[in-house]
Formats: structure tokens, sequence, C-alpha cells
């Protein structure tokens, strides 16, 4: 298969199969999600020991002596009034504070390592099911629980030779200049040029490894081995994959970096990960079943890209209205749980009052209204989807996930200087937006639920998939209803209340 055919089968199988290929991809967005559950739990443990300790009340004590922030532009006076303050916030500096940080760092650096191995095991068995004419979330939720070790065997292992050819150059060159330090110039040049070979050809090879292992059902040492092989017997079609990845990459980072003054900075790097990566994916596993003669590419649809999208969007609505009446208790647990820690928020920001503020309008400086509205309409939609599918981490991510975002807005509520300024704001596109992400909060639930009962052997596979199905078009149906909530968002609230407040 040359690259035309491989890139025609990648457009196929992409247009016909989202559904059944894309929910691995947006679970690929709520790794970040998974992986702060370890900074969540240090950040309540430091706050359980300041409060046990009586720390947390004398910084409350010092806080309540100290005046709020100058209205200044001064330098010198704004520097003034934080070395003030600085001393206050000194009891919270203990062994124990910085213990409990270094382990949440710890943890969140191990789940997060950990999550990308299982994501990505899932994403490429996904791909190479849907390349087989079979179910592809299926395969993709059995390669994640029996290959994700073998994925993070590859990374340690290209990590490994990254740091082992890197060490190596710098070690001639550090032995070339203490002898002569005209040969160590010589040295360097030359040891720059080889080394940037050496880890080209390292970047091929494991390109092509994680493939080699859902293709030929491969270890790490076989995944090494298919991909050596496929690279010598094909080294073109290998050098026209790296070109396109390339240059796909930066032709993405040329649109982010090109339309970033227009707030679509979020929606470009969403693109990215549910449409650039699985692409590539496919493009590259393509050409290696291809090689391997055990891919069956299936052919691009009738209906039009338009006619697509259009169908997509009304079937979207269609399922989130329908998940939302099949499924009161898990809304009904999504509320609870985002207004509990509104309250929290409103109650821990308490003694902050005075001291720190903010203010809506102060944030409305500058607004531009598309600008705005594209800026919203991508974070909430991505925050959105990663509530949601984060959810597959046995449900505690989504919630916490909820908890965050309800702990932000009551602290934010308690230090608004004009409170009904807040509300006036927040009401036109709050009536779409809030109930979004509990909404999503609430299909997080059930994919938990789901996700555990299979992982206990008392759902199917095809059900679990089922979930996830569902869920991807849960979410289309959330990115119209939070394209509503953003244009109200830009357009209409910061300015219909300005009037009578």
């Amino acid at each position: 298969m040359d690259l035309s055919a491989a890139v025609a089968a990648m457009t196929a199988t992409l247009r016909r199969r989202p559904a059944d290929l894309l929910p691995f991809y947006l679970l690929g967005t709520a790794v970040p999600v998974i992986a702060r559950l370890g900074t969540f739990a240090a950040l309540a443990g430091i706050y359980v020991h300041l409060e046990l300790t009586g720390r947390l009340a004398t910084v409350r004590d010092a806080l309540a002596g100290i005046e709020p922030p100058p209205e200044t532009q001064d330098p010198e006076a704004l520097r003034a009034w934080v070395d003030g303050v600085a001393p206050a916030f000194e009891p919270l500096l203990t062994p124990t504070v910085g213990a409990l940080f270094v382990a949440g760092v710890l943890v969140t650096a191990v789940l997060a390592v950990l999550s990308y191995a299982v994501v990505s095991a899932g994403q490429l068995s996904t791909v190479i099911a849907a390349l087989r004419d079979e179910r592809g979330l299926v395969g993709g939720i059995a390669g994640a629980r029996s290959r994700w070790l073998t994925f993070l065997g590859l990374y340690a292992a290209e990590l490994l030779l990254w740091a082992g050819v890197v060490a190596l150059g710098s070690i001639a060159v550090g032995a070339a200049f203490l002898a002569n330090p005209f040969l160590g110039a010589a040295l360097a040049v030359v040891a720059l040029l080889v080394g940037f070979v050496v880890l080209l050809l390292v970047r091929i090879l494991f390109a092509f490894a994680p493939v080699a292992v859902v293709v030929d059902d491969a270890g790490v040492v076989g995944g090494v081995e298919g991909a050596g092989g496929f690279v010598r017997s094909n080294p073109v079609d290998a050098a026209a994959y790296l070109v396109v990845a390339v240059g796909t990459l930066v032709a993405v980072a040329s649109v982010a970096s090109g339309v970033a003054f227009l707030g679509g900075g979020a929606v470009v790097a969403l693109a990215s990960a549910v449409v650039v990566a699985p692409a590539l994916d496919l493009l590259k596993t393509a050409l290696y079943g291809d090689y391997r003669g055990t891919v069956d590419p299936v052919s691009p649809p009738q209906a039009g890209v338009g006619t697509q999208f259009v169908g997509g969007l009304r079937r979207g609505w269609r399922e989130l209205t329908g998940f939302v009446r099949a499924t009161p208790g898990h809304h009904a647990l999504a509320v609870a749980v985002a207004v509990g820690f509104g309250a929290v928020g409103w109650l821990a920001a308490g003694p902050f009052v005075g001291t720190v503020s903010t203010s809506i309008e102060g944030r409305l400086v500058g607004h531009v209204p598309p600008v705005a509205a594209l800026t919203f309409f991508g974070n909430n939609w991505g925050v959105a989807i990663a509530t949601a599918f984060s959810g597959v981490g046995l449900v505690v991510p989504a919630l916490s996930s909820l908890g965050f975002n309800g702990l932000a807005l009551g602290a934010t509520a308690a230090l608004e200087e004009n409170l009904p300024a807040l509300v006036a704001f927040v009401v036109p596109h709050g009536i779409f937006e809030i109930p979004a992400l509990v909404i999503s909060g609430a299909l997080g639930i059930r994919l938990g639920a789901v996700s555990w009962r299979t992982f206990r052997g008392r759902e199917t596979r095809e059900r679990f998939a089922d979930a996830l199905e569902t869920a991807f078009w849960v979410t289309v149906g959330l990115g119209v209803l939070l394209g509503v909530a953003a244009v109200v968002e830009g357009f209409v609230s910061p300015y219909y209340w300005r009037p009578f407040l």
C-alpha cells in the first residue's frame, strides 16, 4: 500500500466509523483529569493537617488585621503590601506540607504515565480493529487491558535510548575537549550530526513499534523487531509517514499560533486530539498492516461531509436528551457534588474576603465578543469532554472535576466585589452552560459504573463499548449546548445588565 492508498483508507475509516473510533481519543483528553487526583489528594491532606494543627486559624487571624491591597499601579506600594502579607502565610510552610506536596506530585506523574499507556494501547487497538472492519471499541477495550504494560515498556525503552545517545555523545565530546579543545569542537559538530540522525532513526522505529505490537500481537521486543523490519523493507513509506506527521504537527502549531488572538487555541487543541491524532494513527497502522497483509480497509460512506456533519449534530442532540431522561439519579448525584463543593468554596474563601478580591467588571475589560465566544466554547467543551470520559477511571475523576469546578465557582462568588453583577453576568449563559457541565458529570458517573462492572466481569466488553459510543454522541450534543452558551456569554452576558446595575 503506497501513501496515497493509506491516506484514502485513513479518510474512509475516520468518516465511516467516527463513533467506533473517536471515544478512545476523547478519553485521551481525560488523562490530565485522572492524573490530577494525586494533586487533589495531597491538597486535601495538607488542608486537614493545617486545620487540625491550628495553623489555618493562625493564618485567618493574621489576615483579618491586614488591609486590602492598595488601589494603585505603583509597583513600590504593591510590593510593600505583599511584603506585609507574606509573614501571615509562614505558618503554612511545614515539613509535613512539603512531604505531602512532593508525594502528590509523584502520584500525579505516575497516574499520568500509567493512564497514558492504557489509553494509547486502547487507541491503537481500536484503530487496527476498525481497519480490519471489526468493532473498534471492543478491540480497544481488550487492547487497553492486555497491552498497556507493553506500551509502557516501549515508552521506557525509547526514553532509555534517547538518554543513552545523549549521554554517550556528551561523554565523547567532553573527553575530546579535555584532550584538545580544537578536536573537541570538531567532534562536537560531528556528534550533533550523528546524534541527530541516530535519534531520528530511533523516533521512526518507535513510531511504528506500537503499531507492530497491536498488528502482530507482539511484546516489546517483537514490536521493535517488527518496526525495524518494516522500516528496512519500506524505507520510502516510513520516511513519507514521518514527513507527513512532522508537517501536520507544524501546520497545527502554525494554525494554533495564527488563531490564538482569535481565541481559537482551545478549539485547535481539541481538534488535534480527536482528529489529527487518530488520522496519523490510522495512516501508520494502514501502512504497517498492509505490510503484514492483515488489514481490510472499509469503503468511504456515500453521504457527503456536510450531510454527515448535520446528521451527527442531530443524533448528538437526540442522544443528549435521551440520556438526561434515562439517568435522573446520575444527574442528582452530579448536582449534589457540584453544589456541595460550591458551598465549600464559598465557606473556604470567607477568611480572605476583603484581603483578596475578584471583579467580574475587571475581567470584562477588553472583552471582544467573537474572540471570547470562541474561547469559551473551546474551553468549556474540552472540560465537558474530559469530565465525562474521565469517569472511565472508576467515577472518582469525574466527581473530582465536578467538585473542582464547583469549588472554584463558590470561591469566586465569595470574593466577588459586586456579587449582583456577577449573578447578572452568569445567568443568561449559565442556563445552558451549567446544565451542560452537570450532564458531563452524570455521563462520567455512568461510564464509571459501566467500567467498574466490566472490570469485575459483570458486564461484557460489548456493553462497555455501547456505553462509550453513547458517550461520544452525548458529548456531540453537549457541543451544541455549549456552542449556544458561548454565543450568549460572548455577545449578551457582558452587556445587557450594565444599564440596571
